[in-house]
């Protein structure tokens, strides 16, 4: 394939990720405008709820008393891991297998270029491949989202999906390796980068050897020259130039993305502010 294949794909990485960060600075506003105005409602149905007779063994009490136990990040993946089990489940129809392969892996040879970017992030075909993704995720949920909150992680997260896929698009052409890829490695190397970068000193364990015990630091400067030397050797176990270039963009984005971008979305969000109360005059709301 001709390297001029790549143009569609950048592209499409950067309008997707301005898209994405968009979108999550009018979801905070909406969700924060709603927060506001319901805030009486949630109060009065709690307290209807406290005096209401309890029924026992009622099932859907039992999962809103789960869910309201779990933290805001772990609430907030929650939806991804979701989105990652379908997926999953799709592979193993034989009549999906043809639609998974064109649309679900990523691969620079492929006719379809830009869509597998960002689907091919929540594809998986091992169930052990997806059950590790998934763990790691769950675990660094809460730290993640309590440091970028909901909306923006949510931005950081797809966009990591799109932008480490590219980077693999562009090691494939230079290497001349063309091979399908698949899995949500790349996204989930953008989270543990990124905490790993803010909470250096943070101890971590392998979940198999919790006696053995490092620091975030260290943990990120051991996955940054594993995926270098692998990509340098050409390892084809996994895809590291997507996890390289997924960690990089974590590192990148705590360090000064943040600040180029997220706190630079005053105009997006006064412009639908206006916008949006300028349509509610007009609708007599």
């Amino acid at each position: 394939p001709s390297p001029r294949r790549l143009v569609k794909p950048l592209l499409f990485a950067v309008g997707f990720t301005g898209s994405a960060f968009g979108s999550a600075a009018i979801w905070q506003y909406e969700s924060l405008k709603s927060r506001v105005q319901t805030y009486f409602e949630e109060a009065r149905a709690d307290w209807l709820d406290k005096i209401r007779p309890q029924k026992r063994g009622d099932f859907r009490k039992q999962v809103n008393s789960w869910w309201n136990n779990l933290t805001e990040g772990q609430r907030t993946v929650t939806g991804i891991i979701a989105a990652n089990v379908f997926v999953f489940c799709l592979w193993r129809l034989p009549g999906m297998r043809r639609i998974m392969f064109t649309y679900f892996t990523s691969d620079p040879s492929s006719r379809a270029l830009c869509s597998p970017m960002l689907l091919s992030t929540f594809s998986h075909f091992s169930l052990f491949h997806m059950a590790a993704n998934m763990y790691v995720l769950w675990s660094f949920s809460s730290s993640i989202v309590s440091l970028l909150g909901c909306e923006q992680f949510i931005a950081v997260y797809l966009s990591a999906g799109v932008i480490s896929t590219f980077v693999s698009y562009v090691a494939k052409m230079a290497t001349g390796r063309f091979e399908p890829s698949l899995g949500a490695s790349g996204a989930i190397m953008t989270v543990l980068a990124a905490v790993c970068t803010k909470m250096p000193e943070a101890k971590l364990a392998i979940i198999f050897l919790p006696m053995f015990t490092f620091t975030a630091g260290n943990a990120l400067k051991a996955i940054i020259a594993f995926d270098t030397a692998g990509l340098a050797l050409g390892w084809r176990l996994f895809d590291h130039a997507a996890h390289l270039g997924g960690a990089l963009f974590g590192m990148w984005y705590v360090t000064y993305g943040h600040e180029l971008i997220w706190k630079n979305r005053e105009p997006l969000v006064k412009a639908w502010h206006e916008m949006r109360t300028k349509n509610t005059g007009k609708g007599g709301g």
